[in-house]
This record gives structure tokens, sequence and C-alpha cells, in this order.
């Protein structure tokens, strides 16, 4: 199961897009997160992660035409993707573009 699990993240890996690695390494590097896309993709979308700081990094440090291509790739709900960035936007007092 364990083999299986890794085969499945090396393909997971492999097949990520120009635009996933981008997101990817802005919002996991500075962190120390070893988000896959899937699961960044998943937490965007997500209230309940308003306070996640790789989340944060995804809206106010990724280029908003960057994060508009991953939303789309990753299939992305964009108004679930917007109410956070909105209560984010509040919470935090930082502008964001994908809160407006």
């Amino acid at each position: 199961m364990l083999r299986e699990r890794s085969k499945q993240v090396c393909a997971e890996r492999l097949a990520m897009t120009n635009v996933a690695v981008q997101v990817l390494a802005t919002v996991n590097a500075p962190y120390g997160a070893d988000l896959s896309a899937r699961q960044l993709a998943a937490m965007i979308a997500d209230p309940a992660n308003v306070d996640s700081a790789s989340v944060f990094a995804f809206f106010s440090e990724v280029g908003v035409s960057v994060q508009k291509q991953f939303i789309a790739e990753m299939g992305v709900d964009m108004a679930k993707t917007n109410a956070v960035a909105i209560r984010i936007s509040k919470l935090s007092g930082y502008a964001l573009p994908l809160a407006s």
C-alpha cells in the first residue's frame, strides 16, 4: 500500500504544470510546508483554512494571473476561493486581488 501511494505521489509531481510548480515553490518554501497542488487547491477554497500561512501566501505572494490559472487548472470553485480571499483580507487588513 505504501509503495502504491509513493508511486501516486511521484506521478502527481511529474504531471504538475509550470503554474503549479511556480505556485507551490512560492507557498511551500518560505514556510517549510510540503503541500501538493491538490492539497493547496482544496485549502484555498475552504474557509477553515483562513489562518494557514500557505493559503495567505497563495493570495498575497502569487501573482493574480497565476492564481487564476492555478484555480482553473485545479478545477477549484472560484466563488469559494473568492469568499476565502475576502475573509482573509478582512482578517488581515491586507488588500488581496481576489478579494475584490
